[in-house]
């Protein structure tokens, strides 16, 4: 595939996890040729925020956030913010995250994911980072921790599955909605509702890879060049052209994590 002059920004990717250990070069050459000019690598736990840092140190393209995932928030101990903003001191890391809530898997106990969540939310404040959320099954208790965030420095609401009202307060306080793959599927229609009904200047484009791939790649391996079919999708439900949808939530993404000549 040739490249295209249409600039793109995955502004949600995990190339640190081993899924991309056997070619992690040739996918970051494949979001090239497309035209995904930036990636942004998101950690999920101390190790894989490491992990992250340094692919982004490696590559001009790649950016990193680094924070623990509410999956992980049992694995937070007494040095584990000291490491954290040791590593956010990296000109390559733009964000803290994704923190957030995940009420569907449960793989940390509720009441010590709110808790992280919030200690997490004062850090990035601290650092003047924006926050990468993740929020699965748990809405009502993301917007109130969101409310009560006194440092407020930015963000995104990572993977977007919540409804309209929802995306309305969010975007009332101050944060971006990103819209994953799964905006492609047929039964996607909450999130299409949403996409129809907020601001493009508001919206950024994510793939959230290796996971939740397009279609038509749904079942394999996603990877940062599939994030062209859901600024596709959005283009379509909006009734904008894809060069709008491109450069308009490319510049969103510049602008929040300060990447580049698109954080102007």
């Amino acid at each position: 595939m040739g490249r295209s002059f249409i600039v793109l920004i995955d502004s949600h990717a995990h190339l640190e996890l081993s899924e991309f250990d056997s070619d992690r070069e040739d996918v970051i050459r494949r979001a090239g040729e497309s035209g995904v000019e930036y990636i942004v690598t998101v950690g999920i736990n101390l190790e894989d925020s490491k992990n992250a840092v340094a692919i982004a140190e490696r590559y001009d393209t790649i950016y990193a956030s680094v924070g623990v995932h509410p999956h992980d928030a049992k694995s937070i101990d007494e040095t584990t913010y000291d490491s954290l903003k040791k590593l956010s001191q990296s000109d390559k890391v733009v964000a803290f995250g994704e923190i957030g809530l995940d009420f569907f898997r449960n793989l940390s106990p509720g009441e010590l994911q709110r808790r992280r969540f919030g200690e997490q939310l004062e850090l990035a404040g601290e650092l003047g980072l924006p926050v990468i959320i993740h929020d699965r099954d748990a809405h009502r208790e993301t917007v109130e921790m969101l409310k009560n965030w006194k440092n407020f420095s930015g963000g995104v609401i990572h993977c977007f599955s919540g409804d309209y009202d929802m995306a309305v307060k969010c975007l009332d306080m101050g944060f971006y909605i990103s819209i994953p793959g799964p905006i492609t599927y047929r039964k996607s229609e909450t999130l299409r509702d949403v996409v129809r009904k907020i601001p493009i200047d508001r919206m950024l484009v994510e793939t959230d890879c290796p996971f939740l791939s397009p279609e038509p790649k749904r079942g394999k391996r996603n990877e940062p060049a599939n994030v062209l079919y859901t600024a596709r999708k959005v283009a379509q439900i909006k009734n904008l052209s894809f060069e709008d949808v491109a450069m308009t939530t490319s510049a969103n993404t510049g602008r929040l994590f300060g990447i580049g000549p698109l954080a102007v």
